[in-house]
């Protein structure tokens, strides 16, 4: 679990990533530039990994490889925007968020699934049958009926 720190931390990496991909950076993204789903930071602040999101399904790998193969440039541009706030400048490692992929997925997995309805013949009581109410069981040899 990340800590209050941690959490603040990564919200203020979102935010300055993202002005960084559409303001400073926007020559390196061709079309839409990538979305920031999430960040998680470690404990000493050091290591930031990044989740980007596309918005074309089939992008994703390519984008992920543009942008690994401009982290320097990305983390130069990101240090700009918050030398001031920060004492250190993370290392960005950058991976790509299939959530969306896997939601819709499962979506289709749960979809195809041949579940029947249920019968007014299921819906009557186990504890009970035509002549009444079951009878109790009994939990001691010596208990009376």
């Amino acid at each position: 679990m990340e800590s209050k720190r941690q959490q603040k931390f990564a919200s203020l990496l979102q935010q300055d990533l993202a002005a960084v991909f559409q303001r400073d950076l926007p020559h390196l993204f061709p079309g839409l530039p990538p979305g920031i789903s999430t960040i998680r930071v470690s404990p000493d602040l050091g290591v930031a990994r990044v989740y980007l999101s596309s918005l074309l399904a089939n992008t994703g790998p390519a984008l992920l490889e543009l942008v690994r193969d401009n982290s320097k440039e990305i983390r130069q541009a990101l240090a700009k925007r918050i030398r001031q706030q920060v004492r250190i400048i993370p290392e960005l490692v950058f991976f790509l968020d299939d959530s969306a992929e896997y939601a819709a997925h499962m979506d289709a997995v749960l979809g195809k699934l041949d579940i029947p309805a249920e019968t007014p013949e299921d819906t009557t009581d186990p504890k009970t049958d035509d002549k009444g109410p079951a009878a109790r069981p009994k939990l001691f040899a010596d208990e009376d009926e």
